[in-house]
């Protein structure tokens, strides 16, 4: 590959069809081969929407509305979409294959790369983001985190000349934070391909970025320059924008001590993962480890009215643990049991439940916000619950009003939820549950793709949920929630047989 792509944007912008606000709008800016970019803004400022565009991805006149230019090499983005990587927000929407080794290696093929060369560079792709599976591993079984080091893998497999990463290490842990940040610095320094990267944690590519550009809520761009001249000279005006300024406190008070509280949930010999095709029965208890299992024995007790953080390393099987404890996915082996806080339900597995008793019990936010999305407006997807209990109009107007105002949507009451940006989907995720006040939140990876004004409004919501009595759970790699959200911590790591059976 011979160096990288020179980027042209005039007065460009993005409106999605149906939408009277611009995603992104009026920005004029140059990149040059070579440079190496942190994107940044606020939620919703249009990071992303540049990124598709850039791409190639943003679609013709049905689907929205252009202004300006944006060029790649002189060319239009679409034109060029052999040269271009993009590893979008959302992994889930990258895996192409069934197979590991299949899926990083379709790009390639589609490039007409000869198949000798595409396996060693799957191979060294693979090796260069820490995913250590076989070729032949499904990746219908792959985490959240290993789906995005996939999505990474088939990308950097291309060589592009221009490589634009969406939030590449939202889900990972910290060790593959690192990993990938220094995969993504061997492959620019090999290649000497632009780089283009949308990323709230400033810390970890801040030393690679030889140039920081900042997209105004409002349109065009709130600054542009070295790192350390954007973050010293405007340090104060970014954060109050919402960018996550490197040193910069949020002013959150740290989680509080836990004391001693009865468990609202707990787990006896629980065994959690997915159950083979055509098992139907699971066994009260296991001496042995069940088939499909990715932990097992776990004896939990999850404290009422506290808030409990699980951590631990991709594959280790966090999701999994937290679709169980809220009843979404039943245990392979032990069971869950409620306690007397949650009513009527006491001593049964919430996994027997009705989906009414879970709807004031225990509510779920996924890891992939749209997977819980079901109205075609903010403020109906908001309403789901409440009227789904039988509240009447105005309360319902009442709690999702509020709930507009305090998470910033109100501005998108009418809006499609699958138009909203990333953070702004995530946020919109956290409110449907919190619209029917549960008393047991699950919450995975509450806190992904926050700007700093978001995040902290969050965190304050939540931590104001726990002191009204409700019980969280949230799985995160995110350092700042454990400090302020984490009063009771579980930790996972990745099991084998012979580690579980010990």
């Amino acid at each position: 590959m011979s160096g990288g792509a020179r980027i042209t944007a005039s007065g460009w912008g993005w409106r999605h069809a149906g939408r009277k606000r611009w995603a992104v709008r009026d920005v004029s800016v140059t990149i040059e081969p070579g440079e190496r970019v942190l994107l940044l803004g606020a939620s919703g400022s249009g990071k992303s929407t540049l990124l598709s565009g850039l791409a190639g991805l943003l679609g013709g006149a049905d689907e929205g509305e252009t202004a300006g230019e944006l060029v790649v090499d002189g060319r239009r983005p679409e034109e060029q979409r052999g040269r271009i990587g993009l590893v979008l927000q959302d992994p889930d929407s990258q895996v192409v294959l069934a197979r590991v080794g299949d899926d990083v290696a379709f790009g390639c093929e589609n490039l007409g790369v000869a198949r000798d060369e595409i396996w060693r560079r799957v191979s060294h792709a693979l090796d260069s983001v820490g995913l250590d599976l076989p070729l032949d591993h499904e990746t219908r079984r792959l985490s959240g985190g290993q789906k995005q080091r996939l999505a990474l893998a088939g990308v950097l497999a291309m060589q592009p000349s221009l490589l634009l990463l969406d939030e590449p290490t939202a889900n990972l842990d910290p060790v593959g934070v690192e990993e990938v940040r220094d995969a993504v610095a061997r492959v620019v320094a090999q290649t000497e391909a632009t780089l283009i990267v949308v990323e709230h944690r400033t810390p970890v590519w801040v030393d690679l970025m030889t140039r920081v550009i900042v997209l105004d809520a409002d349109g065009g761009v709130l600054a542009d320059g070295a790192p350390a001249d954007v973050f010293g000279r405007t340090a104060a005006a970014l954060a109050a924008a919402g960018v996550w300024v490197p040193g910069a406190l949020t002013g959150l008070p740290p989680a509080p001590t836990l004391t001693d509280a009865a468990a609202v949930l707990a787990t006896e010999g629980l065994a959690v993962g997915r159950a083979p095709r055509g098992r139907r029965s699971r066994p009260a208890v296991a001496s042995t480890r069940p088939a499909g299992a990715v932990q097992w024995p776990l004896d939990l007790a999850i404290p009422h009215a506290a808030s409990t953080v699980v951590l631990g390393p991709n594959g280790a099987g966090k999701s999994t643990l937290a679709l169980t404890l809220a009843g979404l996915l039943a245990p392979l082996a032990g069971r869950v049991v409620s306690e007397s806080d949650l009513g009527a339900k006491s001593g049964r597995s919430p996994h027997d439940w009705t989906s009414r008793d879970l709807l004031t019990r225990i509510g779920s936010v996924f890891q992939d916000p749209e997977h819980q999305f079901l109205a075609t407006t903010v403020h109906d997807e908001l309403a789901v619950g409440p009227r789904r209990l039988g509240w009447a109009a105005s309360d319902v107007d009442r709690r999702v009003g509020e709930l507009l105002d305090r998470l910033d949507l109100a501005a998108l009451a009418g809006a499609n939820p699958f138009t909203l940006s990333g953070g702004q989907k995530r946020r919109l995720s956290v409110a449907t549950v919190l619209a029917s006040r549960p008393r047991v939140m699950v919450l995975d990876e509450p806190t992904f793709g926050q700007d700093r004004v978001s995040w902290i409004s969050l965190v304050e919501l939540l931590q104001a949920e726990t002191a009204r009595g409700t019980t969280l759970i949230s799985v995160t790699h995110d350092a700042g929630v454990v400090e302020h959200l984490g009063t009771n911590t579980i930790t996972l790591d990745v099991q084998t047989d012979e580690r579980a059976a010990a």
